[in-house]
């Protein structure tokens, strides 16, 4: 089955609906995979998430930190922060189904010849080890302790991945480097300061696809997360994230020939206020 790669929505609901229809066009029942962050900052994103929901078995999107801040939220955790625009979600009438159908998504997937993660993968995880932690923050996030795990999961130590970790602190390592990860050592020490493109990378610091030996740079890895580093195709790594929320590009990638499907979005830096993306 034909496969497309979309990035970061953010609850850019109409650029959504406009770049399935034309995927639809090009390959009717394609297979989408959706690079998480489906909701937050732009305007629509209930409209969004019922959206991807309803593909159903079509579709396979792995959380984000904006989905994981929407389950806090949720859940009592969190309070909401400026220019969240999540409130119509709390408020629907399917609240409850949208929020079980969530925190039911994968923290990775792996299939059609790659790897599907939110924002990145530590250079000690190979595709195997990658997945068994993936699904370990899965267990508990299906799990009747959801909300308690939630209640310790933010927070940026340990920033660095050791096989002893245990705990809360393992589940918040895993999860930082799934949803979080831009740059990081090549000890794969995080670094969650930076936010900006590879060019201002902090000393001692490279971007996380950059690590040389990284235990998964035979495997092709798609990721968003990263707006200022923007589309980047190479053989081995597919990164999605055009800034849509932000006034770029919402993108998707035909994996089997890297051809490139995009719609031009309005930015949104607080839901309906348009802003400049942040400059690379």
């Amino acid at each position: 089955m034909t496969t497309y790669a979309l990035g970061d929505i953010q609850g850019c609901q109409p650029q959504l609906r406009e770049l399935l229809e034309i995927i639809e066009e090009e390959t009717p029942g394609a297979k989408l995979l959706f690079a998480g962050d489906l909701v937050n900052r732009g305007p629509r994103s209930l409209e969004a998430l019922r959206q991807v929901r309803d593909l159903d078995d079509r579709a396979v999107t792995v959380l984000g930190n904006h989905d994981l801040h929407l389950l806090a939220v949720a859940a009592g955790i969190q309070k909401m922060k400026p220019g969240d625009s999540i409130q119509p979600v709390l408020d629907a009438p399917d609240r409850e189904e949208l929020i079980d159908w969530l925190r039911h998504r994968p923290m990775a997937y792996t299939g059609d010849g790659l790897l599907l993660v939110h924002a990145g993968v530590l250079p000690q995880w190979d595709l195997t080890k990658t997945m068994e932690l993936a699904h370990e923050v899965e267990h508990v996030l299906r799990s009747a302790d959801w909300k308690d795990f939630l209640a310790e999961m933010y927070g940026n130590s340990p920033n660095q991945w050791r096989d002893s970790l245990t705990g809360t602190a393992r589940l918040r390592c895993i999860v930082n480097g799934l949803t979080r990860l831009r740059f990081c050592t090549e000890e794969g020490e995080m670094e969650f300061a930076s936010k900006m493109g590879t060019n201002e990378a902090p000393a001692g610091y490279l971007p996380w696809f950059d690590v040389p030996g990284r235990k998964t740079e035979k495997d092709t890895v798609v990721f968003g997360h990263w707006s200022t580093l923007g589309l980047l195709l190479r053989d081995n790594l597919v990164a999605l994230d055009t800034g849509c929320v932000w006034g770029g590009k919402l993108t998707a990638v035909r994996l089997e020939d890297r051809a490139l499907f995009q719609v031009d979005c309005p930015g949104f830096l607080e839901p309906g206020v348009p802003a400049a993306r942040p400059q690379q």
